[in-house]
């Protein structure tokens, strides 16, 4: 038998934890546990009853149903859910890996131009998936403003040429998917994790989007901000819109996920630079803007550096972080591959 161990925090809930061995394709004696909260107290033997046996092949989705007609009637569920046991349960046959088993490192340097933001984006996690670098935090700070446009968008259809000429704004073309995002140095708060794929493991795209930000939430909670996420991809608040995010999974076995947040917003000049911003906002012009989109200097009062040093202390106090940079090696790749991919108009404008 194999002894398995699989760890899962439901985003906004408590840890789910699968111990389990797998036998001739199947669950054997598995064992939930966590800091949930579950009634009645027969219920945990229920779960555990409804999972043995089943083959550990399954989804997490089929795992879940099994969960879901095994519970008795009446059964209360707070911090947990079938589909966050069924998860835990995943990670633990596919042997992922917990966030505290990586030595996190901080990235957090000067300006840089959008291009070569992107090809870091690109280097960064590649070079983690080649475990030549350890799984890694970076803090981005923007050279010049910017419509980062994702990587299936028609160029034509979400940027308008003459309004991001006429403002001076960049246009470029990340290898994730996603919408466009309109950004200006000191307005916007952006990261990335560079990740082993083993972290995230036995999850779908969906579900790992929820997993790899819960940290955020949990930070901006720390703010006096109650947040969640508004699947697919947005960091939502009961006052708007804060941020959204993207993610791309690498041949080279890495997760790049990056999100980019409000603290202010010009709605204004977005108007102006975004077509598809208009379109969303049907006519109701800049107050409609600023009421999707709430920016974090407006619902915290706090300045851009004392957010980012308070998502970065929540992030090192439960993850663990120490300081790093990007390797001379590193900066040569991303400046070689921004001439030659995300500065020309050839990959800007792939789908015109």
């Amino acid at each position: 038998m194999n002894v398995m161990h699989g760890e899962y925090k439901m985003p906004g809930g408590k840890l789910v934890v699968a111990d389990l061995d797998v036998d001739g394709g199947l669950l054997r004696s598995p064992r939930i546990s966590g800091d949930f909260f579950l009634e009645p107290d027969e219920a945990l033997e229920a779960i555990n009853a409804a999972l043995d046996g089943l083959p550990a092949a399954l989804e997490a989705r089929d795992i879940a149903a099994r969960v879901e007609r095994g519970l008795p009637p009446s059964t209360v569920m707070l911090g947990v859910s079938a589909e966050a046991v069924a998860i835990a349960v995943r990670r633990a046959v596919t042997r992922a890996s917990g966030w505290r088993d990586h030595e996190w490192r901080l990235v957090r340097e000067g300006p840089q131009d959008p291009a070569l933001h992107m090809a870091l984006d690109q280097v960064l996690a590649e070079e983690v998936g080649a475990g030549r670098r350890p799984p890694t935090l970076r803090v981005w700070e923007w050279a010049s403003p910017a419509v980062i446009i994702g990587s299936f968008q028609s160029l034509r259809n979400e940027v308008d040429a003459e309004g991001a000429a006429r403002h001076g704004v960049r246009v470029v073309r990340r290898i994730s998917g996603g919408g466009a995002m309109f950004v200006e140095p000191g307005n916007t708060i952006t990261y990335s994790l560079y990740a082993p794929e083993s972290l995230v493991a036995g999850m779908s795209f969906a579900e790992s989007y929820a997993f790899l930000d819960d940290w955020v939430l949990g930070a901006l909670g720390e703010l006096g901000i109650t947040t969640w996420y508004q699947p697919l991809n947005d960091i939502a608040s009961d006052q708007g819109k804060i941020g959204g995010a993207a993610q791309k999974r690498l041949a080279a076995g890495a997760v790049l996920h990056h999100v980019t947040m409000a603290y202010d917003i010009d709605a204004g000049k977005m108007l102006q630079v975004l077509r598809i911003g208009r379109e969303k906002l049907s006519g109701k012009g800049i107050a409609s803007a600023n009421k999707r989109v709430d920016p974090l200097r407006r619902q915290t009062g706090l300045s851009r550096e004392e957010i980012i040093e308070r998502m970065i202390g929540h992030f090192r106090g439960r993850y663990g972080l120490v300081p790093g940079r990007i390797e001379d090696g590193e900066l040569r790749a991303a400046e070689k591959l921004a001439a030659e991919k995300f500065e020309t108009a050839e990959w800007t404008a792939r789908v015109p």
